[in-house]
């Protein structure tokens, strides 16, 4: 009887019908597996089309071969064929040599000096390629293209361009889907920070899915793109948490738009910051402990933006001072700073970290307090650091829009040039500076 039952399945479903549905099941679980594959090792969207068309053809053929088989008799073999072509590309796939392109940059512009470079050089984070004992700093980088691979197509002879930063892992599917910004691992590499010699030198060669164009009229603010992008990220990451946390976010287009926004730190992040909020609409607040006839407020204050000094009002006094912020982005890498703020975020309000504090001098807070306060008042608070390539891109646009509503104010964040010659521009920190930059060749 149990033989009988477990039998009579025959006579409902076809066994070659079960087979084919198996077969198909394999291939469609092919292609979560492939893309970010494809994707990480070529960066490629034309080779990612060409793996799913492959992947489609099967379906797309199935009529014909179906006919074949029923007028043949040719079921087993079709089936086998095309179980051993799908076992053959699985085995085959990870060990295919697939060629990279690659493109050659002079430097033709700047390099951009942060206080990333400047910790280095004080013998703080960093870390030399493997057998080396010295590391290229410099990640900063505007270049212009002077010779490409065959198959390069983003970018061409002349063309200025900028480099991402960071390279995957190698192990997780985040870097394999080209988003090493959100590496789980921890295992990736910094170039001229973490493991990869930078770009302060004449030339530098790298694979085509790390660079980003830069229209020639951006050449002399391009070197900005690699902060920017920094900035672009933690304001993309905090409007989609609003988004998918708010019931009436989506009621706009544009959440930014109106928005009360708080800037701390009025460094080159905190006012590239300022550019993408204004851009989108925001009304924008910087605090920072400079007086205001200086070169960052007056800069601020040009693009519409609003200057506190923190000096006179206190961190934790600014919601009493100017009224609740919806958005808080934190551009000092001061831990103190960074809890005090929270008094001043909003109601549902996001509040998102991009500074990295230094040295390990413990701070007291009131634990239980903020922690009531975020949970009562639905707020959230998120880290950010790096950027993906289209956060780049996003920087390279913006970069455009501001050029267009402010002219060459924006350039005006250069505020120091030095020639690759002087090696006092990695050591000194003038009052004035808002950004320096290493010039090779003068556009």
């Amino acid at each position: 009887m149990i033989v009988q039952t477990l039998n009579s399945w025959r006579r409902w479903v076809e066994p070659w019908y079960v087979a084919y549905a198996l077969l198909g099941a394999t291939s469609a679980g092919l292609i979560p597996i492939l893309l970010p594959v494809v994707v990480s090792r070529t960066g490629r969207a034309t080779d990612v089309g060409l793996v799913m068309a492959t992947i489609s053809l099967g379906g797309v053929t199935a009529p014909l071969w179906g006919g074949l088989a029923d007028r043949y008799r040719l079921h087993r073999g079709l089936l086998a064929g095309g179980l051993f072509t799908v076992t053959l590309g699985l085995a085959v796939f990870p060990f295919t040599a697939i060629p990279m392109a690659r493109l050659g940059l002079a430097l033709l512009t700047s390099i951009g000096i942060c206080g990333t470079d400047r910790e280095e050089i004080s013998g703080g984070r960093a870390l030399t390629p493997a057998g080396q004992l010295d590391l290229v700093i410099g990640h900063e980088m505007l270049g212009q293209v002077v010779e490409v691979g065959q198959s390069v197509t983003r970018v061409q002879r002349g063309d200025y361009c900028v480099l991402t930063v960071r390279r995957g892992c190698g192990q997780c599917l985040p870097c394999a889907m080209n988003r090493s910004d959100m590496c789980r691992t921890g295992n990736y590499d910094e170039r001229g920070i973490w493991g990869l010699d930078g770009y302060q030198t004449e030339y530098v060669v790298d694979k085509e899915h790390y660079a980003v164009r830069v229209p020639s009229e951006l050449g002399h603010v391009g070197v900005l793109t690699e902060p920017l992008s920094v900035a672009e990220k933690a304001i993309d990451e905090a409007v989609h948490l609003q988004l998918a946390r708010l019931p009436d976010a989506s009621a706009t287009p544009n959440w930014l738009f109106d928005r009360r926004c708080l800037v701390a730190g009025l460094g080159p992040i905190g006012l590239l910051a300022a550019i993408a909020l204004r851009l989108r609409g925001a009304q924008v607040y910087g605090l920072d402990i400079v007086d205001a006839d200086t070169a960052r407020p007056e800069w601020l204050t040009v693009i519409g933006g609003h200057y506190v000094d923190a000096r006179q009002v206190p961190p934790d006094k600014v919601d009493d001072a100017l009224g609740p912020m919806e958005l808080i982005l934190e551009a000092t890498g001061v831990a103190g700073l960074v809890f005090n703020l929270l008094d001043a975020l909003a109601p549902n309000g996001v509040y998102v970290l991009t500074g990295i504090p230094s040295g390990n001098r413990p701070i007291e807070i009131p634990g239980a307090e903020l922690v009531r306060q975020l949970v009562l008042d639905n707020q959230a608070m998120v880290g950010s650091v790096n950027a993906a390539r289209d956060h780049f891109q996003l920087a390279v646009d913006d970069l455009g829009l501001a050029q267009l509503h402010w002219g060459d104010h924006v350039a005006k964040l250069i505020t120091h040039r030095h020639p690759y010659t002087d090696l006092t521009a990695l050591s000194q920190h003038p009052t004035d500076e808002i950004k320096s930059v290493v010039e090779w060749t003068i556009v």
